[in-house]
């Protein structure tokens, strides 16, 4: 069977190196059957991701939010991006998914339905995704939105479901969640209704 199995590496030392809202820690250790290896690691944690879907209109939720990274890589800063926000400590996966819809897109989610969970970048950080998909009414998505107290400030789309894939072809988005989120529906756009019954 092809899949992901579990392991003891021996960890020989834990070094700090920055602390803020996603620390960075430097890693000594040995895998099972390997050689020691140092690596560094970004503590990020968990994050809930929201595919917003409305049944009714066949269409998607979707913001467009600036990203100095992004912006730095290549220029294109202003993103295109389904909802998402990193886990709060001691708050449920759920609760985090249903808090973001609010902040990012101004909707709250009738219905939400665990899809899966990855890991985006797991050379790098530690961080694991959590994808919801959510039942929202469009047609009350507001001009804009965002937590003012985290300085946010993103701009709800409503997509049609036809235009995100087209979206999706063009390879105009280059937003790593967003293409794992339009990938997911372009393999499973057919069951979106059905889930949410």
């Amino acid at each position: 069977m092809i899949e992901d199995k579990t392991s003891s590496p021996e960890i020989h030392e834990v070094r700090e190196v920055y602390k803020g809202p996603r620390s960075m820690e430097t890693f000594r250790l040995t895998p099972e059957g390997g050689k020691e290896q140092t690596r560094d690691v970004v503590r990020a944690g968990r994050v809930a991701a929201v595919i917003a879907y409305d049944p009714d209109q066949d269409a998607l939720v979707m913001l467009r939010q600036f990203r100095l990274a992004a912006h730095l890589a290549n220029g294109h800063g202003e993103l295109i991006e389904i909802v998402a926000g990193r886990v709060e400590k001691d708050e449920d996966i759920e609760e985090a998914a249903r808090r973001e819809c609010e902040e990012e897109i101004g909707l709250a989610p009738q219905k939400l339905v665990k899809l899966f969970t990855y890991l985006p970048s797991p050379g790098y950080t530690d961080e694991e995704t959590t994808v919801f998909l959510a039942q929202v009414n469009a047609l009350d998505a507001p001009e804009a939105a965002g937590a003012l107290h985290e300085g946010e400030s993103t701009q709800p789309l409503v997509i049609s479901r036809t235009a995100a894939m087209e979206a999706l072809d063009s390879g105009k988005i280059h937003n790593g969640l967003t293409l794992t989120a339009l990938y997911w529906i372009a393999r499973h756009g057919r069951r979106l209704v059905e889930l949410l019954a």
